[in-house]
């Protein structure tokens, strides 16, 4: 009877550890996909970025000077609670860098 008793708790044990383990396999599998999928939501948010600011330049011959103006007129549209866009502007007829990033990440 002492047997039966110790191969079930083993049996549960291994089940428990069987368990953990994919558990916290999944996690890491939910975290990654997390990551890769905010990247990419990035990288849309830039290249919509860019689009409204080349098509500002073919239509009034020269880059807005803030991102505030795209939205006004372009029709730009992005989650600003999310993301923190910057655009530096040099000079009206070179196109301004773009930087896109996440808040709460980096120090934001």
């Amino acid at each position: 009877m002492r047997q039966e008793r110790s191969g079930f708790g083993r049996g549960l044990a291994l089940t428990l550890v069987v368990f953990a383990l994919l558990f916290a396999a999944a996690v890491l599998l939910l975290n990654r996909i997390d990551r890769a999928s905010s990247g990419e939501e990035t990288a849309l948010v830039r290249q919509a970025v860019r689009d409204a600011l080349v098509t500002c330049y073919a239509v009034e011959g020269s880059y807005p000077a803030d991102v505030e103006y795209l939205k006004e007129n372009y029709g730009l549209a992005y989650d600003g609670e999310r993301y923190i866009v910057d655009c530096d502007a040099f000079a009206s007829n070179v196109m301004p860098e773009v930087r896109v990033r996440i808040r709460g990440e980096a120090g934001l």
